[in-house]
């Protein structure tokens, strides 16, 4: 019989806890004692010491050398124990038939060679000739272990059981996992009792009339700081709740069903002082991989009690037994997700199926009862502009532990993935449609079904694109209310000496200064009114003379003369400038917009659009004769304001003036006006924004 060690670590990889060693030393300690306790004819405990010395390895002490020592009172190395030890692939423990002992792959011990370059074992047993000493010497660098390695003498004296001894770290190890540092923290006494409580707690439950009065003992000396800790049975805490689930899995008519149990373990923080919370799935009552993150999303959830509490939430069933890795770090056997890759194939529980199940008990277990699923979700909503609605349709889950903010990028990430997958399927629907028929007896049928195929599809697309507008609708408005208050930093933190371009920000915040829709084609003239953002054209501080809509120009030469002359007369300040916004439509109707400086009354200069507009529309040859103007700022003398009336339920005024030739006056337009407060505006586009959420079924704005 032989152990091929170098054969084994090229088959058998790496485990990804860190920790294994531990974990496989005490699991076979475990079983060791459960064997001896199944053929005794008096009841035993069961004894484990454990130990961890570390010596600095060079002048340094940056480096550590590390021994691990595992001494128990289970049945020793006996000829069936030595021919499983050196078998890689064993069914030895599988066939005792005895409650509680663990599955046996022969890979836990690959482990051991993975992380350490010397095993050395010395056991005492029972034969019929009386005690009997197996002993296997410490040698770096085995490629392989023979029963000849061994020695064998028959004692009278030593006490039943094994010590495995585990020194030499390899250099990779020490490099990356065991270093100095995490050494100093993973294997201090205490440490490794509550990592042990962690990873075993659901098999020393299980298993608690059986071990007797346990006591699983910890030594440790790290470059001469000491400690001890002991696990027994008194530290075991009983389940706060424990009870079944069911996973199903469903294709077509066929219908599979695997059973789960959940244990939960509420342990008041001043009792238990653990390091962090786990739930974590298990295999034969050890937990084979950590899960919390799925349902804690923080660090600081994960490290602290959650309101006074650590939580444990386990596992197990029949199909995690079976579904455990070589290694027991995962779960590599059951798949994430129903495929079509085998056709042929048996239907399988997924993780999918686990989670569709699991995901909601485990939160209501570790959800604190003041914590509201609402409040998250309406902040959501107000914040990014994602309803409950949209969470929904994007299967997203909200639970505790999450921020506005990961339950929104969730959710925009969820339905960016459905918009690309329904947008090609969209575009296979329009293949679909040119392979119709008309003259098939399925034809309407068809094109029935591709109808509502092709609504639903819309519907994530509609919903993806509804949630940016209105997202960026809100910022907008935000960004507005901040200029108009003098709030934006570029306002607040001026330098020395600078004045403030209160008016020039706002412009820019509706459309850029000095340009028009050729170079910048988006804008957001929308905030004075929606059916503005589908005009044809518009411009800023442009040369009138040079506007066109299409290839035709839109006003007659001498049009700038005049605006000109117009400016003159306001304002020599304002000699070079033009209508601050204009928008033009194809069916002759003209927006302009003039912003003034805070501190500038409006009621001087609420001719100018009346001026502006009659200029515009005696120089445009009668292509626009429906002008609305306004005259934006946050002063006005209401008692100058002559023929203008005040807008039902707002702060502003209006008023309709007909426009005339100046030399003939005939009438050549109608303009229409308002002169409105930059608050006005910003309460005006927020009411208007709500129209949008309520369609998301997004919670109202509070500004």
């Amino acid at each position: 019989m032989t152990l091929d060690v170098r054969g084994s670590l090229k088959n058998t990889r790496k485990s990804k806890n860190r920790l294994v060693v531990v974990d496989e030393l005490l699991a076979n300690s475990i079983d060791a004692f459960l064997i001896r306790q199944a053929s005794s004819d008096t009841d035993l405990s069961l004894e484990i010491a454990f130990t961890v010395r570390a010596t600095t390895s060079n002048l340094l002490g940056d480096e550590y050398d590390l021994e691990i020592e595992c001494v128990d009172n289970g049945c020793g190395l006996g000829p069936d124990q030595l021919k499983a030890f050196l078998t890689k692939d064993t069914s030895y423990k599988d066939d005792l038939n005895i409650s509680g002992i663990g599955i046996c792959k022969g890979s836990g011990r690959v482990q051991y060679f993975h992380h350490f370059s010397t095993v050395s074992l010395s056991s005492f047993y029972l034969a019929e000739e009386g005690k009997v000493r197996a002993y296997l010497p410490p040698e770096e660098g085995r490629k392989a272990i023979e029963e000849t390695d061994f020695q064998f003498l028959s004692k009278d004296t030593g006490a039943i059981g094994t010590g495995v001894t585990l020194s030499g770290v390899l250099p990779k190890i020490r490099e990356g996992l065991f270093t100095v540092s995490n050494v100093n923290k993973w294997m201090q006494a205490e440490a490794l009792k509550q990592y042990v409580l962690f990873n075993l707690l659901q098999r020393f439950v299980s298993l608690k009339d059986v071990l007797g009065d346990f006591k699983v003992s910890f030594h440790t000396d790290l470059a001469g700081q000491k400690s001890d800790a002991v696990l027994q049975t008194a530290d075991i805490p009983g389940h706060t709740w424990s009870g079944p689930i069911e996973v199903r899995h469903v294709e077509g008519d066929a219908e599979i069903k695997a059973d789960l149990t959940i244990t939960h373990y509420k342990l008041d923080a001043k009792s238990y002082d653990l390091p962090r919370n786990i739930v974590g799935l298990c295999a034969k009552s050890a937990i084979a991989q950590d899960i919390t993150a799925r349902y804690l999303k923080s660090k600081k959830l994960v490290n602290n009690a959650i309101e006074g509490f650590f939580h444990i939430v386990l596992i197990e069933g029949q199909i995690l037994n079976e579904g455990v890795n070589e290694q027991r770090d995962g779960f590599e056997k059951i798949p994430e997700e129903s495929t079509d890759d085998d056709l042929f194939g048996e239907i399988q529980i997924t993780f999918e199926d686990i989670y569709a199940v699991l995901d909601q008990k485990v939160e209501e277990l570790l959800t604190p009862p003041d914590w509201s699923r609402d409040e998250i979700v309406a902040a959501v909503g107000v914040s990014y502009g994602v309803s409950e609605e949209m969470l929904t349709h994007s299967s997203t889950r909200v639970g505790f532990g999450d921020t506005p903010s990961s339950v929104a990028r969730r959710a925009l990430r969820n339905l960016q993935d459905k918009v690309v997958d329904e947008t090609e399927s969209l575009l296979a629907m329009k293949e679909a449609i040119s392979d119709l028929e008309p003259d098939s007896d399925d034809f309407r049928s068809k094109i029935n079904d591709l109808s509502w195929q092709f609504t639903a599809s819309l519907k994530t697309v509609d919903m993806a694109n509804l949630s940016q507008l209105v997202v960026r609708r809100s910022n907008l408005i935000d960004v507005l209310d901040l200029a108009v208050r003098e709030g934006l930093t570029v306002q607040t933190e001026l330098p020395d000496g600078q004045r403030r371009k209160n008016e020039a920000l706002i412009h820019n915040i509706f459309f850029p200064m000095r340009k028009d829709s050729t170079e910048v084609a988006d804008h957001d003239v929308w905030l004075l009114s929606e059916e503005y953002h589908y005009y044809d054209y518009i411009a800023s501080d442009k040369p009138l003379s040079q506007l066109k809509l299409g290839d035709d120009a839109m006003f007659e030469d001498g049009v700038d003369q005049e605006i000109n002359a117009l400016l003159d007369r306001i304002s020599e300040e304002n000699r070079s400038c033009r209508p601050d916004i204009a928008l033009f439509h194809e069916e002759g109707s003209v927006v302009i917009v003039e912003f003034k400086a805070p501190g500038v009354s409006l009621d001087e200069h609420d001719n100018d659009l009346i001026e502006y507009a009659n200029i515009l529309a005696a120089k445009s040859r009668g292509k626009f004769k429906r002008f609305y103007g306004y005259l934006i700022g946050d002063t006005v003398n209401t008692a100058r304001l002559g023929n203008y009336k005040p807008l039902p339920g707002a702060q502003g005024w209006f008023g309709t003036t007909d426009l005339r030739e100046p030399k003939t006056q005939y009438a050549i337009g109608q303009l229409y006006s308002e002169l409105l407060m930059y608050d006005d505006v910003v309460d005006r586009a927020r009411k208007r924004i709500e129209v949008y959420r309520e369609r998301l079924g997004l919670p109202p704005i509070i500004s």
